[in-house]
């Protein structure tokens, strides 16, 4: 299985080396993705597609990834 990752902002390739690409398809035009990685891109005003598992922010805060208090 091969998981789908949606990435917003420049990512570190040091951090995206990290996943193998024989499990993850990583790139930032990718539909109906597993996971999203970001830094700053606001997710506000987003649609968030039903199949995202997982959102992995690279730096510190949740100010701008809608999430439930």
């Amino acid at each position: 299985m091969t998981f789908k990752i949606l990435t917003y902002n420049n990512i570190s390739s040091a951090g995206l080396n990290k996943l193998p690409p024989k499990e993850f398809e990583v790139a930032d035009n990718i539909s109906n993705p597993d996971a999203i990685l970001l830094r700053s891109f606001d997710l506000h005003g987003v649609a968030i597609p039903e199949t995202l598992k997982a959102v992995g922010r690279a730096g510190t805060g949740v100010n701008n990834i809608p999430v439930a208090n």
